[in-house]
């Protein structure tokens, strides 16, 4: 937050608010005057990417509690800077600036903090940009596009002091936090085994056909960080997460992150010491889909404990009950938890306690949010002004989003590794040819 605002303010707490109203603040029009009350802490927000994750953000943003003002809507596409105005006007009574560049916003420096909801290829590149300009970074998952960001990410955000949250949304459940404090204090035993499971129907995907640049898109600043190419149809709305490792992370990095993260946080594990991968495109065989759509990981760590993930984004078949959910195992009984509830089991598979929480976060839809993103972004203010502990810091996050690089990495290579589970480093040298990408010369990111 800028330092000036907060010092000058913290001087002027006490007595300021009485001199105020009875100063020139009297003859200010109401709304302005409403956006001055209680700003001592107020943070100023811009939103980068408004797409689908869009929706997530119009309560934390519109909250009285939150105390924040948002300035910017920022997307290189303009129909989306449109639609999210609009959008905003049902829920703010004032008008954010629309802009199309990102560096633009993240110069000004009244902006407190990023909410970045970029495509995956931008996350890590652009939260380095908003630190590096003195922002704070609430990143949607995955926070990075591969092992050499998620290290950046981290250390950017120690040196250069930002708070940083990545999007893993369920650690602000209450109901997950309640069972997950269980677990570890030994409800089940010892937890030694979590199985992680998301099933989708997705369906057929267009093949890229090179096209004219949509009308009102900035190609040249979407593209960003990647190695550039041309313009091909369907690529920059959604089906990018498909269309190769350019931009997106694979339907691991889309939602694994999420299950992944709940499972190490039950085991209380960190990286893991192997991965084993078995992955395929089983559906449309011909479609525009150029990387797995199903997908077996095995991730052991040390104590001999494990986690499973099955991933199913074209097989709708529910095996586990539910579309996305965890299951963790231990030697007294077992825990299914979802964003919605958790069963708790004994030893011999008798339920023991049932909690249908009250949270109405989005499962497997397109889009989503709820109170738990809510719950998770208000977090993140919080912790900015100093009041709350973040529930999911990215020097914690980025682990679990490790795992999802080790199983895009073995798929790519079509092996297993060994992992040192004290650095995240892979004793492969095929794996570590992944450790980077390509990237537009002039845009690699730096902390420099």
């Amino acid at each position: 937050m800028n330092v000036n605002r907060r010092e000058f303010i913290k001087k002027m707490s006490a007595g300021a608010t009485g001199i105020a109203v009875s100063g020139s603040l009297m003859g200010m029009p109401a709304k302005s005057y409403k956006r001055i009350i209680g700003s001592n802490d107020r943070i100023q927000v811009a939103i980068a990417g408004l797409g689908r994750r869009l929706g997530a953000f119009y309560e934390p943003i519109a909250a009285k509690n939150a105390n924040v003002e948002l300035m910017y809507l920022c997307d290189v596409m303009e129909k989306q800077r449109v639609r999210a105005l609009q959008n905003f006007s049902k829920h703010i009574d004032y008008k954010p600036k629309l802009e199309n560049d990102i560096r633009k916003v993240l110069d000004d420096p009244k902006v407190d903090v990023l909410i970045n909801a970029t495509p995956d290829h931008w996350h890590a590149p652009g939260s380095i940009m908003a630190m590096k300009n003195g922002k704070h970074v609430y990143l949607e998952k995955p926070c990075s596009h591969n092992m050499f960001e998620n290290e950046l990410l981290v250390e950017a955000s120690k040196k250069l002091n930002k708070v940083v949250q990545m999007g893993n949304q369920q650690r602000s459940s209450h109901h997950t936090i309640e069972i997950i404090q269980e677990i570890h204090r030994g409800v089940i035993g010892t937890p030694y085994k979590a199985l992680a499971f998301y099933t989708n129907t997705r369906g057929e995907v267009p093949l890229q056909k090179k096209a004219a640049v949509p009308n009102g898109l900035d190609w040249e600043l979407f593209q960003g960080p990647a190695p550039r190419r041309e313009y091909t149809s369907e690529t920059w709305d959604y089906n990018w997460h498909w269309y190769g490792w350019d931009y997106g992370t694979a339907e691991t990095g889309n939602n694994a992150t999420h299950e992944l993260d709940i499972a190490r946080w039950a085991l209380g594990v960190n990286f893991p010491l192997r991965v084993d991968v078995e992955a395929a495109k089983r559906h449309f065989v011909h479609d525009g889909w150029e990387m797995y759509d199903t997908m077996d990981a095995t991730f052991r760590f040390s104590g001999d404990k494990i986690i499973l993930w099955d991933g199913k984004s074209r097989n709708g078949y529910d095996t586990y009950g539910g579309g996305r959910g965890t299951i963790i195992y231990g030697s007294e009984g077992s825990v299914f938890i979802d964003r919605n509830k958790y069963h708790l089991f004994d030893r011999n598979g008798k339920l023991v306690k049932d909690n249908q929480s009250s949270a109405n976060e989005a499962g497997t839809a397109l889009g989503g949010g709820g109170d738990m993103t809510t719950g998770h972004v208000i977090n993140f203010f919080e912790a900015i002004r100093g009041k709350e502990k973040l529930t999911a810091p990215i020097d914690d996050a980025s682990i679990s989003m490790a795992m999802v690089h080790y199983s895009n990495i073995a798929y790519r290579i079509g092996k297993g590794f060994d992992i040192d589970d004290k650095t995240g480093r892979m004793y492969d040298r095929d794996a570590m040819r992944l450790w980077s990408r390509d990237y537009e010369p002039g845009w690699e990111p730096s902390i420099h």
